[in-house]
């Protein structure tokens, strides 16, 4: 197993439980994992121990929400993701550590940048705020059936496929992607999850010959899958008790935080 001092487990053991309740409770702690991994483990290598934990977290995300997914949606971004995880696999695999540290960090703080000023773009008006947001969603989802949008979906698909490559990072990319969207929550998630899913099963083999994907890694993620699972069970049982807001102000905070850090 490798060897890690106690800081680097406490690390990688909230990193755990950051991946379980992401997946099933509180969508957005995933960069905050990102972080923690990156942390703890060498750069290069902290992007295969989450990739595994990341899995068995859409495990858990799939099985609540197989049943509300826009197949449609996930088709268009195939092409471009592909692309994307190629491009990334070819920079893991000439980029230094030292380098994958500061292109994480540098996409994590883009990321925030560009979700607040989004957020603070897209606001609804006080006014009809429900009503407004429904059938802004009903003209999002005609016209992305009809087939518009497809600039957006190769643009926002080819970065998803790379950070998600480089940095386990694509999840902020994909989730803008599907707020533009405006799909129900049930919707948002089921997509969500099935892609990630996918996703990450096709970053297994590139990471395996990078490398990256060791027995020695796996020797400590196999210690931190139960934290995940229990997590996912914990994200399950706190869905809707706790300030949705709060929470991702704390994640954003907290990743900006780690993002410089990785960065210095």
């Amino acid at each position: 197993m490798v060897e890690l001092d106690a800081l680097s487990w406490v690390l990688l053991g909230a990193g755990a439980l950051v991946v379980g309740l992401s997946k099933t409770a509180l969508p957005g702690g995933g960069t905050l994992a990102v972080v923690l991994f990156a942390m703890a483990l060498p750069a290069r290598e902290s992007t295969a121990a989450l990739l595994v934990l990341l899995i068995v977290g859409d495990l858990f995300a799939i099985s609540m929400y197989r049943k509300t997914v826009d197949w449609v949606l996930l088709r268009r971004l195939i092409s471009p993701v592909l692309l994307g995880v190629a491009v990334g696999t070819v920079f893991l695999g000439v980029a230094s550590d030292a380098a994958v540290r500061r292109v994480i960090g540098a996409i994590l703080l883009g990321l925030l940048v560009f979700t607040l000023l989004r957020r603070r773009r897209d606001k609804p008006k006080q006014g009809g705020r429900g009503e407004q947001w429904r059938q802004q969603g009903q003209r999002e989802q005609a016209r992305s059936h009809r087939g518009g949008s497809r600039a957006a979906a190769f643009g926002y698909g080819w970065l998803g496929g790379f950070t998600t490559m480089v940095a386990n990072a694509g999840g902020p990319v994909m989730s803008m992607y599907l707020l533009a969207k405006r799909l129900e929550v049930k919707t948002f998630l089921g997509t969500a999850a099935f892609f990630f899913f996918a996703v990450n099963l096709v970053k297994v083999p590139f990471q395996i010959g990078l490398g990256l994907l060791n027995t020695q890694i796996l020797s400590v993620v196999l210690v931190l899958v139960p934290l995940v699972v229990v997590a996912a069970f914990l994200g399950r049982w706190i869905a809707g008790r706790i300030s949705q807001t709060v929470f991702e102000r704390l994640v954003l905070g907290l990743t900006a935080v780690g993002a410089v850090n990785l960065l210095l």
